[in-house]
């Protein structure tokens, strides 16, 4: 038998503000205000989505900042929602589930498959180029926390990386980086 190995695909944080914003519109225009909350819960703290999917109402209903345990470092995480707070907010009224990201099948949440294909949905619409995954949310979050803090060991721990080249890496500044270098490079 033959094995075939799935393809990964390589996820990228989302580098322009304004593909920012044509994804908060698509998402909030074509797949709903689920979608769009997900994105935005998601850009705003860095969480996995494994994460994200698993935070109830009660969890962040009224809150400013919550802590979460990760499932996958097992570690502890201050999340702060107050520059989110109005929008998340109000959708959570809209709500009557348990979950924050309630799937229409049962009373469970959106599975990982569906925040996935519900992304790529709206980067379709809006022609964005490939490379947009659930770990885009993250990404993003990581580059423009560098981006606007420039302290890769502050981002490290936020994103519970062991090493800061492995953060570097993760959010594409290595990359980023050289490619501008090498452009600008004369002698």
């Amino acid at each position: 038998m033959i094995n075939k190995q799935k393809e990964i695909k390589d996820v990228q944080p989302i580098r322009s503000l304004e593909q920012i914003e044509d994804m908060k519109w698509s998402l909030k225009q074509w797949c709903g205000e689920r979608d769009y909350i997900l994105f935005l819960l998601g850009i705003n703290t860095g969480l996995r989505v494994s994460d994200l999917l698993a935070l109830t109402v009660m969890a962040v209903k009224g809150k400013k900042k919550i802590t979460v345990r990760e499932g996958k470092t097992r570690k502890t995480r201050d999340i702060y929602l107050a520059n989110i707070y109005e929008e998340l907010n109000a959708y959570i009224q809209t709500l009557d589930s348990a979950w924050l990201f309630p799937s229409r099948k049962g009373n469970q949440p959106i599975s990982r498959i569906q925040a996935y294909r519900q992304l790529n949905k709206a980067a379709e619409m809006v022609d964005m180029p490939d490379g947009i995954g659930t770990h885009t949310m993250r990404k993003t979050f990581g580059y423009w926390h560098y981006k606007q803090f420039k302290n890769i060991a502050e981002l490290q721990n936020i994103l519970n990386h062991t090493h800061p080249r492995i953060t570097l890496d993760y959010i594409g500044i290595t990359d980023e980086q050289i490619e501008n270098h090498l452009k600008q490079f004369v002698l």
